[in-house]
C-alpha cells in the first residue's frame, strides 16, 4: 500500500513537552486508525495520493522524528503539515506563557509545565466528527463509537499494519453510511449526518461558528471544541466542558460556565493553552 517510506525530523520551539502530547493522543486512540506502542505513535492518513501511515517518536529536546510511508511521494508536504498540526509544533510557548504566567491561578502551572502544547488534528473534518461522537459520553465511549464508524465506512488498507487497518472515513462516506449500526442515539446520528453531509457538499465552513450552531445538535461546547482542536484557534475556550470546570474547581476558580468564561477573559488571546492547563489540573 505505502510504497514510499522516508524519515524526517520535525523541529519545534523549545521547550516542548512531547511526552504529554503522546499521553494525550494515547488516551484518545481510535481503533483501526491509531496506535501507541513503546513511545511510538502511529496512525493512518487519508491523502490525495492514497492512504499513508506516519510513525512519530520523540527526538530528544525540541522536535520529533517522523517516518512517513506514502502511496505517492507528492503527498509528503501534506503529511508533514498534518503531523505538525497534530503535535502543535508551530506554537511559540514563550508567547502564551508570557500571558498565562501573570495569572495567580495559572502561574504555578506554567512554571511547572512551560512546554505544554495543545494537540490539534491531521484533518479538521475528522475532528469535527470525533467532537460529535464525543458529545455527552465518556472518553472511552467516544473511542468505541469512533472505532465503529471506522469499521463501518472507513477506507480499508490493502494490508493491515499491526493495529492499523483503515483510514478515517471521509464525510461523504459517513453521511451515506447506515449509522444506526454504531449504537448511537437517533438525535446524535442526525447531527453527525447533518455535519458530514454539509461538509461533503462544501456547504459548511468549520470556521463559521454561526453556521455550525445552526446545525441540529451543535451547541456551544461542540463549536468551541472544534475551534480549539480542528482549527487550532489559540483563543478557543469551551467553558462548558466538564473537565475544564473540574480543573477550575481544583484551582479555586469559578465553575459555572458563564463565570469561568468571564474569568478567562484575562487569558486572551491564549485561552486554548489555558484550557489545557485546566484539563491537566483536573
Amino acid at each position: 500500500m505505502c510504497a514510499v517510506a522516508t524519515e524526517t525530523r520535525l523541529a519545534t520551539n523549545a521547550p516542548y513537552d512531547g511526552e504529554a502530547v503522546l499521553r494525550w493522543l494515547g488516551a484518545r486512540l481510535v481503533p483501526g486508525v491509531e496506535a501507541l506502542d513503546n513511545g511510538v505513535y502511529r496512525r493512518t492518513l487519508r491523502l490525495a495520493g492514497g492512504p499513508a501511515i506516519v510513525a512519530i517518536a520523540l527526538d530528544g529536546g525540541a522536535g520529533v522524528r517522523a517516518e512517513l510511508r506514502l502511496a505517492d511521494p507528492a503527498d509528503q508536504p501534506a503529511a508533514v503539515r498534518a503531523c505538525r498540526a497534530l503535535l502543535d509544533l508551530d506554537a511559540c510557548p514563550e508567547a502564551h506563557n508570557a500571558v498565562l504566567r501573570t495569572d495567580p491561578a495559572l502561574g504555578p502551572l506554567v512554571a511547572a509545565r512551560p512546554g505544554l502544547r495543545a494537540p490539534g488534528t491531521v484533518d479538521p473534518a475528522e475532528t469535527a466528527v470525533r467532537a460529535v461522537l464525543g458529545q455527552q459520553v465518556s472518553l472511552a465511549a467516544a473511542r468505541t463509537l469512533a472505532g465503529r464508524v471506522v469499521a463501518l465506512c472507513g477506507d480499508a488498507l490493502a494490508e493491515r499494519d499491526g493495529a492499523l487497518t483503515h483510514a478515517f472515513p471521509a464525510p461523504a462516506a459517513i453521511a451515506a453510511a447506515p449509522l444506526e449500526r454504531i449504537g448511537m442515539p437517533a438525535a446524535r446520528r442526525r447531527t453527525l449526518r447533518a455535519v458530514c453531509g454539509a461538509l461533503a457538499m462544501g456547504e459548511l465552513d468549520l470556521g463559521d461558528r454561526a453556521a455550525l450552531l445552526a446545525l441540529p445538535g451543535i451547541g456551544p461546547w461542540t463549536a468551541d471544541y472544534i475551534a480549539l482542536r480542528a482549527l487550532g484557534d489559540p483563543d478557543a475556550f469551551p467553558a462548558g466542558d466538564l473537565g475544564l470546570r473540574r480543573g477550575a474547581e481544583a484551582l479555586a476558580l469559578p465553575t459555572d460556565a458563564a463565570a469561568l468564561e468571564a474569568r478567562a477573559e484575562r487569558w486572551r488571546p491564549w485561552r486554548r493553552y489555558a484550557a489545557h492547563h485546566l484539563w491537566a489540573a483536573a
